[in-house]
């Protein structure tokens, strides 16, 4: 699997998050056969929801796409280290790969604040950090220092 061509899925989620002016974050959820059954971006402000999350959004497509809850055999691609909550919809989706782009120092969950893979679920998924993170780092301090009139 060529974990940098579906972070440049992941971060052409995240830079139309960033354009509706949400917090670019985008995320892609691959089968085993390779093929994207979810995408998902940032949605909090467009849907006044706090768990619009990139990652629950992709989730819940690929649940659709497969039909069911479960996907085992799956890899999901993120251009922002997941937080707790996102962790915790990918160890209840049982995904089998985590790949994540930039570091979230401040609410990541798999290794920044702290590791949810590392605790005593039933799933422990693969990780894989910093795939094009500089790539990813960018896209957010652009973002901020635009809205910050930087």
């Amino acid at each position: 699997m060529d974990f940098e061509a579906y972070m440049r899925e992941a971060l052409a989620l995240a830079r139309e998050a960033a354009r509706a002016g949400e917090v670019p974050v985008g995320c892609i959820v691959a089968d085993g056969r390779g093929e994207i059954i979810g995408r998902g971006r940032n949605r909090r402000e467009e849907n006044r929801d706090a768990c619009a999350h990139a990652e629950i959004e992709a989730i819940r497509a690929a649940c659709a796409a497969r039909g069911g809850w479960n996907l085992s055999g799956c890899a999901l691609f993120v251009t922002l280290e997941p937080c707790p909550m996102c962790a915790g919809a990918i160890i209840n989706s049982r995904i089998s790969t985590v790949v994540f782009g930039a570091r979230e120092p401040n609410s990541g969950s798999v290794g920044s604040v702290i590791n949810l893979f590392e605790e005593r679920y039933g799933h422990r998924p693969a990780v894989y950090g910093g795939v094009l993170a500089d790539e990813c780092a960018a896209v957010l301090s652009e973002f901020f220092n635009k809205l910050r009139g930087v």
